[in-house]
């Protein structure tokens, strides 16, 4: 199967930063090499995909050992970047919609779907867009490491919660906002490691669990769950309870 075409949705809106869709539109082409600017992204995501497909699998009840275990449910991925998300979704069987502010990452997006046979449904623009024109329309919505770029981080939400079909489930995983956080993520993965593009963060944005549980519950929306994604030592990326630099969590409607 082919990617579907990438219609283009109003990328003026109020969560659209227009710095942060040209620093990562200008990368676009790197997306998908593990060695490049996206390489910690590339290291973190298997870890990622196991805690999307657990909580899904215990939320919408769903087969473990079917093969496409979530089958007729569909999938939103807001800030997909290349795609490295939407594709093991689609793999898992959802339906699939990958959107980001960035023409550039959507269009290395749609070609290496298209390139791996793997049918995604990508869409440039906002998410206040998204939800105008699709509301209650994605069982799953996962926004991993979109959070800490937003312009309006209160009118992003609200698209997210917007989004969500009825018994829906919204994914998300950020930074937190301390000093490991600047350590690790600013002075050691951008400045001295490369691994993250420099200057594609800033720390004061950085939203600290209780803030983006506060922000999500103005949205609407209940945080069920928040956990640490961290590194360690001889394990590599993982899920647990540390979360003094990233984390990630899940929320319904309240």
């Amino acid at each position: 199967m082919k990617a579907s075409e990438a219609p283009e949705l109003a990328a003026k809106a109020a969560s659209i930063d227009p710095r942060e869709v040209a620093l990562f539109g200008g990368i676009a082409g790197e997306w998908w090499d593990p060695k490049g600017s996206s390489k910690l992204l590339h290291a973190i995501n298997p870890v990622r995909l196991g805690y999307i497909r657990a909580r899904a699998l215990d939320h919408f009840g769903r087969d473990p050992t079917a093969r496409s275990p979530f089958a007729e449910l569909r999938a939103l991925d807001v800030g997909c970047g290349g795609g490295l998300l939407c594709e093991p979704l689609a793999r898992m069987g959802f339906a699939t919609t990958g959107l980001d502010a960035a023409p550039e990452n959507v269009a290395v997006a749609t070609a290496h779907a298209a390139a791996m046979g793997v049918d995604v449904s990508y869409r440039s623009g906002s998410a206040e867009a998204l939800a105008a024109e699709l509301p209650g329309s994605f069982d799953l919505v996962t926004c991993l490491e979109v959070v800490e770029h937003v312009a309006d981080l209160g009118a992003f939400l609200s698209a997210l919660s917007a989004l969500l079909a009825p018994g829906g489930l919204l994914v998300f995983s950020t930074p937190n906002r301390t000093p490991q956080s600047y350590a690790v993520l600013i002075v050691g993965a951008e400045r001295v490691l490369k691994s993250i593009p420099e200057g594609a963060h800033d720390w004061n944005k950085f939203l600290t669990p209780e803030e983006l549980t506060a922000a999500l519950a103005k949205a609407g929306l209940k945080v069920r769950e928040t956990t640490g994604l961290g590194y360690a030592l001889g394990r590599g990326f993982a899920i647990g309870g540390d979360m003094s630099i990233n984390y990630i969590g899940t929320a319904t409607a309240a």
